[in-house]
């Protein structure tokens, strides 16, 4: 089923709209023609200002339909599929951060296990073609095979956040066994780009660097993480989208796996399979910047893990996901897009140009 096509079976929610992943889908969506209700409830776990400023993106164009709402509260959320009908969901809505499942559990049970579930049953109820809703990369947690694949073990995760979207892997494809309902799970490896999270390391650390202050550097910058730009993430999440897995090879434009035949569901690992060193990324931001990090070196954190990396052979071969943007030209469109939405905090031409230089 193309994308296009797919715009004309019906509107598709996208909850978590006011989100970084979430806006960018929904804008995608719109541009191949879909009609959008978008869903967020604008949580201030960071600022609510950079949440509202991509809403009122999505706000101007004539296919989206903003709807504010806790998706944990489960009449509103029947609501939502009664009054609109949907024929797709993408379930991006989610209490983000491994570090901040430290200091406020209950929020990642009301966000990521309550809503999930009100979002199931209304799939389930409603007759949903396809969800697509966010894992995470951190469910693999204390397994030290590299790459990370779907199919080694996840069953060990070292974080409360991480376990919640374990426990969402685990709820979908029982609804999708006894329901029938086609779900595709997506284990996202830190993504970034324009209007990205404040929280993640290439936003936390330009911002800190452009205004001169010092970042922390976990490891001595030893750690690798599967950075993977946000255009290239949008485009397998379309495409996932738009290819329903299903429990035998008889549906047109279907993805099928023999492992799970007994549900239309499955689960995919989307990243950049190509691991950068933090040092490295440190570096390119430098020199976007024309500024020189003042770091402080600290510990890993408890949750965090010293490597991820993602084996996306199963997502290439069910709808030919190809990331191609490399670190340097994601981190250069980023700081682009920072100054723009920031304002201008640059050196001059000839600090610029000695950094380069060194």
């Amino acid at each position: 089923m193309r994308v296009a096509q797919l715009a004309r079976k019906g509107p598709i929610v996208v909850t978590g709209a006011a989100g970084f992943i979430g806006f960018h889908v929904a804008s995608r969506l719109m541009r191949h023609g879909a009609q959008v209700i978008g869903v967020d409830n604008f949580t201030p776990y960071y600022d609510p200002r950079l949440k509202e400023a991509r809403f009122a993106h999505l706000c101007a164009e004539p296919g989206f339909t903003p709807i504010r709402m806790d998706l944990a509260d489960r009449l509103s959320v029947q609501s939502l599929f009664s009054d609109f009908q949907p024929s797709h969901v993408v379930h991006l809505a989610a209490q983000a951060g491994v570090r901040y499942s430290l200091v406020d559990p209950h929020a990642y049970v009301q966000s990521n296990i309550v809503a999930f579930l009100n979002i199931l049953e209304g799939c389930r109820h409603f007759g949903i073609k396809h969800l697509v809703y966010a894992s995470s990369s951190s469910v693999y947690g204390a397994n030290q095979t590299i790459p990370f694949s779907e199919h080694s073990g996840a069953a060990h995760p070292i974080s409360f956040y991480a376990a919640t979207k374990r426990s969402n892997e685990a709820m979908a494809h029982s609804y999708s066994h006894l329901f029938g309902l086609p779900a595709t799970g997506l284990r996202f490896f830190t993504v970034y780009g324009p209007w990205g999270r404040p929280d993640m390391a290439v936003y936390a650390f330009t911002h800190a660097i452009a205004e001169g202050r010092t970042i922390d550097v976990s490891n001595a910058g030893r750690v690798w993480r599967d950075f993977t730009y946000i255009d290239d993430i949008v485009e397998g999440v379309v495409r996932v989208l738009a290819t329903p897995p299903c429990a035998d090879r008889n549906w047109d434009g279907c993805a099928a796996d023999p492992a799970t035949s007994s549900a239309p569901y499955r689960l995919y690992n989307i990243g950049n399979d190509r691991p950068e060193e933090v040092n490295r990324l440190i570096m390119i931001i430098e020199t976007a910047l024309g500024r020189r990090a003042l770091r402080r070196e600290v510990p890993l954190p408890p949750g965090d893990v010293l490597e991820t990396r993602a084996d996306v052979g199963d997502l290439r071969r069910a709808v030919g996901f190809a990331p191609a943007t490399t670190l340097e030209d994601g981190v250069t469109r980023f700081v682009e897009w920072y100054r723009h939405f920031h304002g201008s905090n640059t050196t001059s031409e000839t600090e610029r140009q000695t950094l380069v230089a060194v």
